[in-house]
């Protein structure tokens, strides 16, 4: 068997918010939908030829204790790579801001959020095995619960953490587990297609959360529509894939669907509704075969991908496309590796 080259994508072990460095997305020329915000800096050509990659998130924890644990995460994933029929080498994940190519499997450690990032720079042609690095302690959520949030990371679509995590990299080495395909949203503006998918969710609003959202929507099954024109007024709208059914969606009142439908769901934010016949049609799904068209009303405003770090402004006039036809993303998922 031929020997596996690894690269792990390091955040520093003191950890400090990421500034947001504005960046173009590839293929979009009008400067209106063109600027989108990651927490990456420079490219690096040279990690794109290896086998393995590692990749590590980046977020600000509240206590030396808990930095402490992500950071022993770590090491307990390179002690493990040591012992593996492996070369490896490591990197700051800010070096990486060019799509992840011609590698067999990408790792995260971290949590969703490192896992969603790591996303943005795939394909379907790799997998990713998620490392919950730092999973959220009952105890500690009972015991500090009158003092502050102690909930850490959900790890929804982490598989693995620093119990499992050999055995999980030794099932996927040995061919004895399979990934799951999960549907990722694409997004066109203006029929122009974002470079980046959405695997949890696109939040379409106005940059200033005070401020009325103008817009209108429908179905759409080929070229022909296939719902009413709903015109709104509202807090914005969220659309959701599958995956990201269970997170900010099903807090506002959504419900979690099956993780391998290729449906979406959308719910229209705190609509201003001019009657009650219009409240049934500010929640729905959007079918697999069905794209939902958007036209945006006011002045500016922005979309936002799998949360607040990418984005892209779009202002009056502006059409935006959600549909499922976007590449899917392979991904080990917990009880099934």
């Amino acid at each position: 068997m031929a020997r596996r080259r690894l690269l792990l994508l390091l955040k520093p072990f003191d950890v400090f918010p990421a500034q947001n460095h504005p960046n173009v997305l590839p293929g979009i020329t009008s400067p209106k939908v063109s600027s989108v915000c990651y927490p990456f800096i420079c490219p690096s050509s040279s990690v794109l030829n290896l086998t393995w990659v590692f990749f590590y998130g980046d977020c600000l924890w509240p206590s030396p204790n808990e930095r402490k644990v992500h950071k022993d995460a770590i090491n307990f994933c390179q002690d493990i790579l040591r012992q593996k029929y492996v070369d490896w080498e490591a990197i700051f994940r800010s070096n990486l801001s060019q799509p992840i190519r011609d590698v067999d499997l990408v790792i995260t450690v971290g949590g969703d959020g490192t896992l969603l990032q790591a996303s943005h720079f795939m394909d379907d042609s790799v997998p990713v095995l998620g490392v919950n690095s730092d999973p959220t302690q009952a105890e500690e959520v009972e015991k500090f619960s009158e003092e502050f949030d102690a909930t850490r990371s959900t790890g929804y679509l982490c598989a693995a953490t620093v119990r499992n995590v050999e055995q999980m990299l030794d099932n996927i080495l040995e061919g004895h587990s399979v990934p799951s395909e999960l549907s990722r949203m694409s997004i066109c503006v203006n029929s122009k297609l974002l470079s980046t998918y959405a695997l949890n969710d696109v939040l379409i609003g106005h940059p200033c959360p005070a401020t009325v959202s103008r817009f209108s929507f429908r179905m759409r099954k080929g070229i022909q529509p296939c719902s009413p024109l709903v015109n709104c007024r509202s807090s914005g709208l969220r659309v959701s894939t599958a995956a990201g059914s269970t997170a900010a969606i099903l807090s506002a009142g959504g419900f979690a669907m099956p993780i391998l439908s290729k449906d979406l769901q959308y719910m229209v934010r705190e609509p201003i509704l001019p009657g009650e016949a219009s409240s049934s049609l500010m929640h729905g799904v959007v079918k697999s075969d069905e794209s939902m068209d958007n036209v945006w009303y006011c002045k500016e405003g922005m979309i936002y991908v799998d949360g607040s770090h990418v984005f892209c402004p779009i202002q009056h006039g502006d059409t935006i496309e959600l549909s499922s036809s976007a590449p899917v993303l392979k991904v080990f998922l917990p009880n099934t590796c």
